[in-house]
This record gives C-alpha cells, structure tokens and sequence, in this order.
C-alpha cells in the first residue's frame, strides 16, 4: 500500500522505517538534552568553569557561554524538526516539499528523515537570491 495524500508516491514500509528512524532520533537527543540539564553540570556551566578562572578574558567567558547557549538552541530546533517530520507523517504528507509541494527523494528522506524541502527549494532557503 502507498501513502498517498497530495501526490505522495513512498510506500508503507518506507514511511514505517523512516518514522523508526526519527523517533530513534529524537529519543537520543533527548537523553542527551536531559543528561546535559540533569548532569554535574550543564553545558554553561562547564563553560564557565572551563574560563572562569582571573587570567581569562571576559570575551573568551562570553563566547564560550553563547557557543554552550548555541548548542542548546540547535539541539531544540532539531528536536522540533524531527518532532514536525512525525506530525507531518501522521497529517498524511510527510515526503512532500512544504515549499514547492513535489516528492522529496527518497534518498535525501533515507539520509535525513526530518527533511521538510526537496533540494531545490533547501538549496534556496540556504542562499536566497539577493
């Protein structure tokens, strides 16, 4: 049986080893989101600890918490990719590109399941045209 809904062409099996993949996914960046929150210390803290010392520059302090900060904020936006890739699923129109509305390839879905654009359309929200 394929999963059909506005023009999607993957088959069950697919859809089934993909949605494995993503909540695999998903459940290992969330021990690693807990882990780092419940641990010794979080990722700012270790910073800190790591520059917090008198001979260290207030510059390389600050950076070294925003990169912690910035780590933070990229494992939750992938979080909530992968989490928009199941709701996708579950609406019907995973594989679809939510730009252009045409099949993403199957092997760009294998490789990163959480894709939400074909390749064109990635290829022109990385670099829109000035």
């Amino acid at each position: 049986m394929n999963h059909r809904k506005k023009g999607l062409w993957m088959k069950n099996e697919h859809i089934m080893a993909l949605a494995a993949q993503l909540r695999q996914s998903q459940q290992s960046l969330r021990g690693r989101i807990v882990q780092q929150r419940e641990g010794a210390s979080s990722r700012i803290e270790a910073a800190a600890e790591q520059f917090g010392h008198p001979q260290d520059s207030h510059a390389q302090v600050t950076t070294a918490r925003e990169l912690a900060l910035a780590m933070t904020e990229l494992e939750i936006a992938e979080l909530n990719a992968l989490q928009e890739a199941l709701d996708r699923m579950a609406a019907g129109t995973y594989g679809a590109c939510t730009d252009c509305g045409q099949d993403i390839a199957l092997a760009r879905l294998q490789a990163s399941p959480e894709a939400a654009r074909c390749m064109a359309c990635q290829s022109a929200h990385e670099h829109p045209a000035h």
